[in-house]
């Protein structure tokens, strides 16, 4: 589960994730990179999959899994589990496997099996290259022992009502030299009231903590952020539901500022969702309206841009709720219940539901059904600028005049409480804590804020570097070898991304094997002697990754 935003303590409101937010200005003058079309249907693109085709394919990897696993060279007491599958235009099938171990859970064993057309298999992505050997499969430690640290750690973080759902031995591949482990995940609320799944990997052998990650990913309507939109809903009698039959079936919910439960369906009996006013009232809809349309425009991006449909890419659609807890300043995530979270800010005043937020918390779905990067150093902060980046994606895509598309993140809902933007994606050091360039220590922040280096490498690669004005907002991007980039375009990068992540990303990729990623991406949809390849190159250059 991802918050919305990194928190130090509830009373500073400190600034971090979120998304694209609206521009400031409405007019100005586009750059030539940023108008480029979308790119073309490119043999290494991915194809639209109908829900039975990918079934289809699903299954039968899964029935091949043995036969997989003997010709990628693991060892007999590990199997493959099939995740997910991406099919090229031009016939090549990505393949993304979990992996057991005498039965267990590996994690940080899943990997990608990259295969040709033809049948070949032409290369093979792991999250941990090391061989799995383990001597004895068991512990030297109780799972009470560690479901204890485990609970401990989470309220050392400050979590309340904490409570664990007990400890699973697994093998624990993430980093080094796989081990047997407990795995817990601590419930309760964090420090500001977001649900709490802290995931705590204690070593079975030692009792010693290797790893902890958090699991939460933080009709017309007449919207606060948007202005007036139309939006899909079902008649049930009298009134009219918000549900959108055309996405997925996505419903929208209000949780009157409880903090647990699904909520009550919102409705109306006259079709029409909200004021476009801000209201304390715990049943205002005008909250509601604007996450049903980020909600609907999220799907459209990634139909349209992507040919994906919908998070798991199945046509299945998540859920929004609203209203979570009172005056809670944040949204999340949370792929346990497949659903976005919306608080209503401070004062209950400044709900978070605005076109950006909506794409950013959707897209933490989708990594969690791709690449699964952990939320957690290196990898973690690419996790968060993904969101950035997919959610920068959405608002452009969207092309609404009350919030047009820019690369700056989460002014919209002004949780600064002074209109600035929670961050900025051309020099992401301005919001005083995220880092511009990559350093031995970047893994070491927040992920909120390590997330820079990747926004920064995706403004450059759009973009270009240096001072230009797009949609009214003045940008000025610096680079740490004082090189001049060209950018190739907003549409060509957010490609190279996505198929990055699907293709090529695993749940350990940090920022090196992140730039691996991408220029992998490149050549596989541009050449590798293309401008775009070279321009990824450079743009990681010009952000410390070599």
């Amino acid at each position: 589960m991802s918050p919305l935003y990194a928190r130090r303590k509830r009373t500073t409101l400190a600034i971090a994730t979120a998304v694209a937010a609206g521009a400031l200005l409405a007019t100005g003058v586009t750059t030539s990179a940023t108008a480029q079309p979308a790119a073309g249907p490119l043999a290494a693109a991915p194809t639209q999959l109908s829900t039975a085709a990918r079934t289809t394919l699903l299954q039968q990897a899964q029935a091949g899994a043995a036969d997989t696993a003997h010709r990628i060279g693991l060892g007999a007491k590990e199997k493959l589990v099939v995740k997910d599958v991406v099919k090229d235009v031009d016939g090549t099938l990505h393949t993304r496997y979990e992996r057991t171990y005498a039965g267990l859970p590996v994690l940080g064993g899943d990997l990608i099996v990259h295969t040709a057309k033809s049948g070949r298999t032409e290369g093979v992505t792991k999250a941990a290259k090391s061989a799995i050997k383990i001597s004895s499969l068991k512990p030297q430690i109780t799972a009470a022992k560690a479901e204890k640290q485990a609970v401990s750690a989470a309220k050392t973080l400050g979590s309340a009502k904490t409570t664990a759902d007990g400890a699973r031995k697994v093998i624990w591949a993430g980093s080094g030299k796989p081990v047997l482990a407990y795995e817990t995940v601590v419930g309760g609320l964090q420090d500001d009231g977001t649900p709490n799944q802290l995931h705590v990997i204690t070593d079975a052998a030692t009792g010693k903590k290797l790893y902890e990650y958090q699991g939460i990913e933080n009709a017309t309507g007449k919207t606060l952020y948007s202005g007036t939109v139309t939006l899909n809903s079902v008649q049930s009698g009298s009134t009219y539901q918000l549900t959108d039959t055309a996405r997925g079936n996505h419903k929208t919910y209000n949780l009157a500022r409880k903090t647990s439960g699904t909520g009550t369906l919102v409705a109306s009996s006259t079709n029409v969702f909200g004021t476009g006013t801000a209201s304390t009232s715990s049943s205002d809809q005008t909250a509601a309206a604007d996450a049903a349309y980020g909600a609907a425009e999220t799907w459209d991006f990634y139909k349209s841009t992507f040919g994906r449909s919908g998070i798991k890419n199945n046509g299945v659609g998540a859920y929004s709720r609203v209203h979570y807890g009172n005056a809670y300043v944040n949204a999340f995530w949370d792929d346990s219940c497949f659903c976005m979270t919306y608080g209503d800010g401070s004062g209950n005043v400044d709900p978070l539901t605005s076109l950006d937020v909506a794409g950013h918390e959707m897209s933490h779905g989708v990594t969690a059904n791709t690449a699964g990067l952990n939320y957690s150093g290196e990898s973690g902060g690419l996790n968060e600028a993904t969101s950035d980046i997919f959610g920068t994606g959405v608002e452009f895509f969207a092309n609404n005049a009350s919030d047009p598309g820019d690369y700056l993140i989460g002014e919209k809902i002004d949780i600064n409480g002074d209109g600035s933007p929670l961050r900025y994606m051309d020099k992401p050091s301005k919001d005083g804590g995220s880092a511009d360039y990559w350093s031995s220590s970047v893994g070491n922040l927040d992920v909120h804020y390590s997330s820079g280096v990747a926004n920064h490498f995706f403004y450059l690669l759009s973009e270009g570097s240096g001072s230009k004005t797009i949609n009214g907002v003045t940008y000025n991007s610096p680079t740490y070898n004082g090189s001049a980039v060209t950018g190739i375009g907003r549409a060509k990068a957010l490609q190279i991304w996505y198929k990055a992540l699907t293709t090529y990303m695993t749940s350990t990729t940090n920022y090196k094997a992140a730039r691996t990623a991408t220029l992998n991406a490149a050549s596989a949809l541009y050449g590798s002697t293309s401008t775009e390849y070279k321009a990824v190159a450079a743009a990681w250059s010009a952000v410390n990754v070599a």
